[in-house]
Order: structure tokens, then C-alpha cells, then sequence
């Protein structure tokens, strides 16, 4: 069985499927050893009936170690991401860790999820690491047993996790969350010893450790994110880079980022040859990597960021400057932003300037983050609201919807209708920032991230309208309907009727209580008065 099919599985519940909450958390824990005379391998997989392919394995076993540019003594932690074998991405959450008793042997441990609850999988990682490296294989058994007795990850609930005798208490995001998130409170349960650790957050980076180098220059990270643009990010080490790309793309939250990204790649990566060919146009991705030799690779690139070591000190950190791409030459290349992009909109000053002093004032990083996190999701949601707000009245009214027809269409989403109202409902009601707001949305509509918000939010419309048109039908009186029609017209009504119910069902449309009930029992009544071969064949189908 394909270890990534089993999330379906676990989503069901389904109690004889083996780790099945397990799956619902992780794919699986994978122990990676690298030895200077036999190279590097996986040499644990859990659970054991997992089969990874040989390609996940070459690229899990690459990505795990740090290359020999990051100067990475001791125990580090960081991020990355694979392709999986069917075409669909894994998120890789993992810690590298050397193996203390033998100088010449690193020792990896890897947790494999789909998920991107990064705080919660590097927190889980402090806690099992340490305990791994003493007591080996019988500790890792012992801690995904643990992990298969969690309750599945349900939104919006408060949830106690319990691993290595510490309870970890964590509230899973909504869609529904208000911006700002629902903190986790403690809640009362007089059999959990100890009190559990209380995780603010199970996905967010400390946004200001990341950016504090570039604050400068935040206006155009968010513009280049939001318009999917290529991005390198070479960092001097596996953590910079994966944190850095990972705050990078959850700069644009709540819009969702739809390009690929790389938190860690290396030269060994499977995509290595299709990210860096020069005869065509770089892809739409965010590419992580502590290798001085991409410089020379990525000469062709619109948009690559040196960073240098991030420090969090009390003094005013060294704002990295804007520099022309033809100075992207040589390894020891200098910090700074490698681009010739012109932003949109102006800075915001007055948030550069609130931050500036909140190191001045030792303000601690996790208020400078919030502060940040905020900027960053009212600017956000100040160019998405005019979007959101076009794209509603492209929605049919709800008085055209009738049982006797099909649901009516949604019509097209037209650029230069939506331009034409942005003078009046546009950014500008919402956000003080000056600049191009229209070029910035002409450029926008070609970028992967409006494509993929386009296509959520019509799929959401859409099934709207069929949730409509199922309550509509539920309202009608269909026994009356039936009365004076054929057999024929009867049966083709009990099928398309029997089609939507089941697309409603799989979709999980969101319907008053009853509706799909009151239309299973029309058409269970309707068949009983047809002839017998009819109720035959309408049984079986």
C-alpha cells in the first residue's frame, strides 16, 4: 500500500486500517546515516510497513545533512520539501543530529508530514531527538506508538498530545479563525500529568528573526511573493534558508501561495536540472540553498537574496541594500538583494520605523513579530477585499434558482470590469499605502497565486449554487411534480437526483438538516409505485 494513500484512510476513521491515526499526523519517522566511508542511507523507517520509493529515499537521504558549506557544528534543525513519485508535494519537517560516540557518522532524524505545522513537528523533534540518540530504535517505536493514540487533527480544536511524558496542548487553525488566530487556553483534565506545555501556535516562524536584516525592503518580498515570482534565497546555513522561505511564503497569509517552494535544495535534488536550465524562463518557485555555487547557477535568475548570519542582538541590525544583478558574480558575493524589480507601492515608514525602535527598546521578538504578522495580513487583505468583493457579484441571485432547472452559471470574471471599480472600492479604503495599485493587480492576474485563488473561490461558488438548488428541490412539492408525468421523466429525475445527492455527500456540501434525508425518502417513495422490472433495475443501479 502507497504510505501516502493512507491519509484517506485515517480521514475515514477507519479502525482496521493499521496506524491510521498515526497517518493522520505523519507518512512516517526515518532515521538517515551518513558515514564518510559507506555514504549515506536510510537506515530506519517508521512505521515498517511503509515503502518509500527510491527516489524519496535518494531525496530524503540528500536533503538530510546540511553540505559542506554551512559550517553547521552541533545539532541542527531545519525544513524541507520533496516531490512525491505520484506528482502531488510532502512537506519534510526534520532535525539532524550527530552522533556524538562516532566522529565520522551523522545521524539524521526525519518526520515526513503533509501537514505545515512547522512549530509543532520542530517542537516535537527537542523533545524525541535527544532521547532517540541514547536509546535508538526501542525510543522511536515507543514515540509513534504515542502518536497513534492522538486524536486526529481536527480545525478549530483545542487538542492535549501526549509524547515522552510531556503533554503538548495545541489548537488546530480554522479557516474560520479571526486574523490573529484563537490562542490555546488551558483547559481543566484532572488525569493529565503533567500539566500540559501550552504551543501558541503550531505553524507560524517568528517572522522578526527572519526578516530583521531585510525590513527595509518588506514591501517588495510581500510584492514578489504575492506575484509568484522565482526567488532564491541563499542563506548560510540549512535553518536561515528553510525559515526564510517558509516566512516568505506565509507573507502573503490568508491569500494561499499556489508556486512550489524549497525551504532546503541542493544540487542532489531531482529537480535540480528543471530548476536551473538556462533555455527557458526560470519556474515560478522559492528556492532555499546554502551552496556558494548556485550563485553562478542562478545568474539568470530575476531575484536572488544573500543573507548573512541572523543575529538576535539588541543593536539595529544591518539592513542588506538592493544591488544590481550583473554584481551577482563571485562566491564570497556580499548580503544584499539581487534584483532590478521596482515595487508598486511606496514603504510603509512609519511600520520600518516602529520596529527599528522596538530593538532599540529590546522589545521582545515575538511583539515585533505580532506587529509584523499584522502589517503583513491587513496589507494582504487590503488587496484581496476588492477581489473578494468583485468576485461575489459575479454570483447568480439567489431567487434564480429553481428546482425545474439547472443551476445558473457564474459569470466570468472580467480584469477590466474589476479595474473599472477599483477607483472607487479599491485598496485605498482599507490600506494608507501610495503606489501603483493597478499595476500591481494587472501583474497579479498573471501570477500562479491568482489562478489558484480563482479557482477556490469558484469552486466554493459553485458548490454554493448546488447547495442552493438541492434546498430548493427540497422545498418543492416533487410528489405533485410526478403526477401527470411519464415513466420516463420519473426515472431520468430519480437519476440526476440520486447523482447530486451522492456529488453532495462526497463534497461534503453544507445543507440544512434534513435535506438530504427528506430527498432519499421522495425517491425511495417514488420508486415503490413504479412497475416491478423499473424497481428492479433502479434497485440495483
Amino acid at each position: 500500500m502507497n504510505p501516502f494513500d493512507r491519509q484517506s484512510e485515517a480521514d475515514r476513521g477507519d479502525s482496521r486500517c493499521p496506524w491510521a491515526r498515526f497517518s493522520s499526523w505523519l507518512e512516517c519517522v526515518c532515521v538517515v546515516t551518513f558515514d564518510l566511508e559507506l555514504g549515506q542511507a536510510i537506515e530506519l523507517v517508521y512505521p515498517q510497513d511503509v515503502k518509500l520509493t527510491e527516489k524519496e529515499k535518494t531525496s530524503i537521504c540528500y536533503l538530510s545533512f546540511p553540505d559542506s558549506y554551512s559550517g553547521c557544528l552541533g545539532d541542527t534543525q531545519f525544513s524541507f520539501r520533496l516531490r512525491q513519485s505520484v506528482g502531488r508535494r510532502v512537506a519534510s519537517f526534520r532535525e539532524d543530529l550527530y552522533n556524538r560516540d562516532a566522529p565520522v557518522t551523522l545521524q539524521s532524524l526525519v518526520l515526513v508530514s503533509r501537514l505545515p505545522y512547522t512549530h509543532l513537528f520542530h517542537t516535537l523533534l527537542q523533545i524525541v531527538a535527544p532521547e532517540f540518540f541514547e536509546k535508538l530504535e526501542p525510543c522511536l517505536e515507543a514515540v509513534c506508538n504515542e502518536i497513534d493514540q492522538w486524536p486526529s487533527p481536527v480545525p478549530g480544536q483545542t487538542l492535549n498530545l501526549p509524547v515522552m511524558g510531556v503533554v503538548l496542548q495545541v489548537r488546530i487553525p480554522s479557516k474560520t479563525d479571526k486574523p490573529g488566530g484563537s490562542p490555546v487556553r488551558q483547559t481543566a483534565k484532572e488525569n493529565l500529568l503533567p500539566a500540559p506545555t501550552l504551543l501558541p501556535t503550531i505553524h507560524e516562524l517568528d517572522l522578526f528573526k527572519c526578516f530583521q536584516s531585510v525590513l527595509i525592503h518588506l514591501q517588495m518580498l510581500w510584492e514578489l511573493m504575492l506575484l509568484g515570482e522565482p526567488v532564491v534565497v541563499m542563506a548560510p546555513s540549512p535553518t536561515v534558508s528553510s525559515e526564510t522561505v517558509l516566512a516568505l511564503i506565509s507573507s502573503i497569509s490568508p491569500l494561499k501561495f499556489c508556486c512550489d517552494f524549497r525551504p532546503y535544495f541542493t544540487i542532489h535534488d531531482s529537480e535540480f536540472r528543471e530548476y536551473t536550465t538556462r533555455t527557458q524562463a526560470p519556474p515560478n518557485v522559492v528556492l532555499g540553498v546554502t551552496n556558494p555555487f548556485f550563485i553562478k547557477t542562478f545568474q539568470n535568475w530575476p531575484h536572488v537574496v544573500r543573507l548573512g548570519e541572523i543575529k538576535m542582538t539588541g543593536d539595529l541590525p544591518k539592513q542588506v541594500k538592493v544591488k544590481k544583478l550583473s554584481k551577482l558574480k563571485t562566491l564570497d558575493t556580499k548580503p544584499g538583494i539581487y534584483t532590478a524589480f521596482k515595487t508598486f507601492l511606496h514603504k510603509d515608514k512609519i511600520l520600518i520605523k516602529r520596529l527599528l525602535k522596538g530593538i532599540q527598546r529590546r522589545r521582545p521578538s515575538e511583539v515585533q513579530s505580532a506587529i509584523l504578522r499584522r502589517h503583513l495580513l491587513e496589507l494582504t487583505q487590503s488587496f484581496i477585499i476588492p477581489l473578494e468583493r468583485y468576485m461575489a457579484s459575479l454570483m447568480p441571485l439567489q431567487r434564480s434558482v429553481t428546482p425545474w432547472k439547472t443551476p445558473p452559471q457564474i459569470r466570468p470574471f472580467s480584469q477590466d470590469e474589476f479595474m473599472s471599480t477599483v477607483d472607487h472600492t479599491g485598496p485605498q479604503l482599507t490600506s494608507m499605502l501610495k503606489g501603483d495599485w493597478m499595476g500591481l493587480y494587472r501583474k497579479f492576474f498573471r501570477s500562479p497565486n491568482f489562478d489558484g485563488w480563482y479557482r477556490h473561490r469558484h469552486k466554493e461558488m459553485t458548490q454554493k449554487l448546488e447547495s442552493l438548488h438541492l434546498e430548493v428541490i427540497c422545498d418543492a412539492d416533487l410528489m405533485s411534480w410526478t403526477k401527470d408525468k411519464s415513466e420516463v421523466e420519473i426515472v431520468d429525475l430519480i437519476l440526476k437526483l440520486r447523482e447530486k445527492l451522492i456529488k453532495a455527500r462526497r463534497q461534503q456540501l453544507q445543507l440544512r438538516d434534513g435535506v438530504l434525508q427528506k430527498l432519499d425518502d421522495f425517491i425511495n417513495n417514488v420508486i415503490i409505485q413504479l412497475p416491478d422490472d423499473l424497481q428492479t433495475v433502479l434497485s440495483t443501479h
